[in-house]
C-alpha cells in the first residue's frame, strides 16, 4: 500500500511539474525598446525551415528565424485551426537577432476575430 501511495505521489508531482509554464514572462514589454509586429508560425509547417518537429519561428522582412525564449506550445494548440502549424499569425515581439536565431524577451499574439481568420484562409 505504501508503494502505491508513493507511486501515486510521484506521478502527481510529475504531472504538476510538467504543466508549469517555464517560458518567458510575456506580460510586460520593456518600455525602452521598440515593439515590432511580425508574422509568427511553425518554422517547419508554414515557413519551410529545416528542423526537427514543430518549432516556433517568426518572419521579419520576408526572412524566417527560429526563436529562443518561448516555444510553440506556450501559445495554444499548434494544430488548432488558428494554431501555428495551421496558420501564420501576427505577434508583437521584443528581442534581438543572434546568429540567425531571434532571442525573444517579449512575445504577444495579436488577437484576430474568427471571421477575420476565415477570410485569410
Amino acid at each position: 500500500m505504501k508503494i502505491l501511495i508513493a507511486i501515486t505521489f510521484v506521478v502527481f508531482l510529475g504531472c504538476t511539474s510538467y504543466a508549469q509554464n517555464t517560458g518567458i514572462k510575456t506580460a510586460k514589454p520593456d518600455p525602452t525598446k521598440k515593439i515590432e509586429t511580425v508574422e509568427a508560425s511553425c518554422g517547419q509547417c508554414q515557413f519551410h525551415l529545416t528542423g526537427k518537429g514543430c518549432s516556433l519561428a517568426i518572419r521579419i522582412d520576408g526572412k524566417a528565424y527560429f526563436v529562443d525564449g518561448t516555444t510553440i506550445d506556450e501559445h495554444g494548440d499548434a494544430h488548432a485551426t488558428d494554431g501555428f502549424c495551421e496558420a501564420i499569425r501576427k505577434a508583437e515581439i521584443q528581442g534581438e537577432l543572434v546568429k540567425d536565431r531571434y532571442k525573444i524577451t517579449y512575445f504577444k499574439l495579436v488577437k484576430i476575430a474568427p471571421k477575420e481568420y476565415e477570410k485569410k484562409m
